[in-house]
């Protein structure tokens, strides 16, 4: 494995590349950012929220949200901001934490908005969760998948053409996209929730009218009902520790006082559901990095930590799998501890790990490589 010069990333990660000075992609487009001018930027938002704004009570946008840290942000974007007036859309999750149904009550509360929730169809849910878990790895395909597809059809649907998501993954974190846009129309093709196709959960056993929130709309039909998803991270700068003192000054509460989970350093990302961080752990096994990592990353690049100690944080928490997550998840699937250990062995990446003292080990891992050094890298431009 091969690490990012300026931050913790390895060149494991889907869709990462590296510069010639063994920079990553992500951290390159973050430094690209102080060439932006952000006052400009917001005025083309502006522009954009103009062009959809209505005088007849009716609702401006949708903002696709969870009860997350950066949900609050973008909705106190668009309503405080830009004065608009937003339907609020959410994919309801399978188990809550106390602050994440707090958080979710208090978004619609605190910014006097409506909010429709999904409740997805548990019983389909627990079968293709399983589905996804053993043949992929991605037990959250279906509730992911959904996320990204249900606010477009209800954009078409309800007559609401301008459709507001968080941070464009794909550009923010590493992926293929290498130039930024403001557009989410591609948003579908991201490494988050691939495409399958429907015949596949056919030949599982799926019926084809129980898939209808996870079907992408044709591109023909969006372009005919003129549905416009954009990524509200284009227009303002993307800081997570900034969110999360928007949204704690809106009433978000954290994990503090509920839940200190094994794995993580922080208690403010991730927080809504229990079993569902199953899902980010199971990156661990397969690419050799999970959540203390990205948040690592996140945090360096915005200058609130030292890569040094971002490789500490990331030594003691990204392998551990927080047993009361594990807990949930067996309980909601029903496998045995022995079944779920079983599955997760065939994931481990080989080319990575080795098995040493009954348990996988990085062959490679990024405390081993490296010592600490003076001077931060500067990433450079490609």
């Amino acid at each position: 494995m091969r690490y990012c010069k300026r931050c913790v990333i390895p060149d494991t990660r889907p869709g990462i590349t590296f510069n010639e000075n063994g920079v990553c992609s992500a951290c390159v487009h973050h430094e690209q950012r102080k060439q932006v001018d952000w006052k400009k930027r917001l005025k083309e938002l502006e522009k954009l929220c103009d062009k959809y704004r209505r005088e007849d009570g009716y609702y401006d946008c949708i903002v696709a949200v969870s009860p997350g840290k950066d949900s609050y942000y973008q909705v106190y974007v668009m309503k405080e901001k830009m004065r608009m007036n937003p339907l609020l859309l959410n994919v309801y999750n399978f188990d809550w934490t106390e602050a994440g149904l707090h958080n979710l009550n208090n978004l619609s509360e605190a910014f006097g908005c409506d909010l429709i929730s999904l409740h997805l169809n548990r019983r389909l849910a627990k079968k293709m969760l399983r589905v996804a878990f053993e043949e992929f790895g991605s037990p959250t395909w279906y509730w992911d998948r959904a996320v990204y597809v249900w606010p477009v059809q209800m954009s078409i649907k309800l007559g609401i053409p301008l459709v507001v998501y968080g941070e464009n993954v794909n550009y923010e974190y590493g992926g293929s996209q290498q130039e930024e846009t403001y557009s989410a129309r591609e948003q579908i093709n991201n490494d988050v929730a691939k495409s399958i196709p429907l015949d596949f959960w056919l030949g599982k056993g799926v019926q084809r009218k129980e898939l209808n929130p996870i079907v992408y709309p044709p591109l023909e039909e969006i372009e005919k009902a003129g549905v416009e998803p954009i990524y509200i991270s284009y227009f303002t700068p993307w800081d997570e520790v900034m969110h999360l003192r928007v949204a704690k000054r809106y009433g978000f509460r954290t994990l503090a006082h509920e839940w200190d989970r094994e794995g993580h350093f922080e208690d403010w990302k991730q927080i809504d559901a229990v079993s569902y961080l199953v899902h980010p752990w199971l990156k661990y096994p397969k690419f050799g990095h999970r959540t203390a990592t990205d948040v690592a990353c996140r945090l360096i690049r915005d200058g609130y930590i030292t890569r040094e100690e971002g490789i500490k944080l990331v030594k003691e928490h990204d392998s551990k799998l927080d047993q009361r997550a594990l807990q949930a998840f067996l309980d909601f699937t029903g496998y045995t501890t022995e079944e779920f250990w079983k599955i997760v062995d065939k994931f481990y990446n080989r080319d990575i790990f080795e098995w040493r003292n009954e348990g996988w080990v990085l062959k490679d891992p990024i405390w081993a490589q490296e010592k600490p050094r003076k001077k931060q890298v500067s990433p450079d431009t490609p």
